[in-house]
């Protein structure tokens, strides 16, 4: 049970820890984090107790001490299209169960105070022991981004046994019909995704997002592919092998337009493209002069590491190549001194044109049969 003390700062105030927290702590989950609301202040009382104002869309505040954020309790009207599109309304008479009932989840809009007295008005409580993630109120289709939480929750918890509650699917495809997901905000898309593929089992988020019609809007693309990048990636043991992977079939172009719609992360994107490409240039028995075309393409004499990460990523998605034939003919032409070649009196064009031939021979050395 969460209990916590107030400090002089928090003397007098209504306080309660919120969300995931609370949730976690009912499911025996280590958490670090805490969310607190605060009812019945505001924000000239807030100040007055030397809390500093942070929130430029709502009210919250930094502890003067602890430097912990503090939202006051707020309620939400929809004003506009997307996660953005409402209006905030914060104030003394805003109560807590009107502050939980604008949450996404049954499971995240539980409370608790300073004695440890829960506060559960949606049946969070039976939900989490039941395995459910489920809406809690009609609200939830004002908020296209929860239709992405839900689906990274699902990919957090369905390991526990959580499944997606059939009223909330069908919530969710209503949501989808009438257009919502399509003014999604391109850099939220993609921090619900990073974060996504952190999680226990990161497919149960893009399954979703199939199954109530969100991927064919978010990424046709993917969603044409999806169940062999899906197979592919579900070996993969970090989160940027598990996007490569996911992607790996799409065209080079449909990948790259993928990654600069959603603003993917250089390094991200760029290991992604290279196993796109890799596949592209390789065969499943290639020679040495396809090896070294593709080393050229891949830069690596100068980026070792990046190339030695996508030789694992190609291992992991079982895409038929050779790749330990391939990372033993890299190490060899790597070998393949320049100040040797130069010692023996090769300059300008030549010495790059011998250098080429010498990584050629020496891969292939390590390809030819033993």
């Amino acid at each position: 049970m969460i209990r916590f003390e107030l400090d002089e700062p928090l003397q007098g105030l209504e306080v309660y820890c919120v969300g995931g927290a609370v949730r976690d702590d009912l499911l025996g989950i280590a958490h670090d984090d805490r969310d607190w609301v605060i009812v019945g202040a505001t924000s000239e009382k807030m100040r007055e107790r030397g809390f500093r104002p942070v929130g430029r869309d709502f009210p919250v505040f930094l502890h003067p001490h602890t430097h912990e954020e503090y939202a006051l309790a707020r309620t939400e009207r929809k004003s506009g299209h997307g996660y953005t599109g409402f209006e905030v309304h914060a104030a003394p008479e805003v109560t807590l169960e009107e502050d939980l009932a604008r949450r996404d989840l049954t499971i995240n809009a539980m409370a608790q105070d300073s004695s440890g007295q829960r506060v559960d008005p949606f049946r969070g409580v039976e939900d989490c022991r039941s395995g459910t993630l489920r809406h809690v109120s009609t609200a939830f289709v004002e908020d296209p981004l929860r239709i992405l939480r839900t689906a990274r929750f699902l990919a957090r918890f369905r390991p526990r046994g959580f499944a997606v509650a059939d009223e909330t699917m069908a919530l969710m495809k209503t949501m989808v019909a009438e257009g919502e997901v399509a003014h999604l905000v391109a850099e939220r898309v993609w921090q619900e995704i990073e974060r996504t593929l952190g999680e226990p089992d990161s497919a149960a988020f893009f399954e979703l997002l199939q199954q109530c019609g969100a991927l064919d809007v978010l990424m046709p693309a993917l969603a044409e592919v999806l169940d062999v990048g899906l197979a592919r990636m579900s070996a993969a043991e970090t989160p940027m092998a598990r996007w490569a992977l996911l992607t790996a079939d799409l065209p080079h172009e449909a990948l790259a337009s993928l990654c600069e719609r959603y603003r993917v992360p250089g390094e991200w994107r760029d290991r992604a493209l290279m196993v796109v490409r890799s596949r592209a240039l390789l065969s499943s028995s290639p020679d040495a002069d396809q090896v070294l075309a593709w080393a050229q393409a891949m830069d690596a004499w100068r980026r070792q590491a990046r190339l030695d990460e996508v030789l694992v990523m190609l291992a992991t998605g079982d895409f038929g190549l050779p790749v330990t034939l391939l990372a033993d003919a890299l190490d060899r032409a790597r070998r393949i001194s320049p100040q040797s070649l130069m010692a023996q009196g090769y300059q300008g064009a030549e010495l790059g044109r011998m250098i080429d031939v010498e990584r050629r021979r020496a891969i292939e050395c390590a390809l030819a049969p033993a």
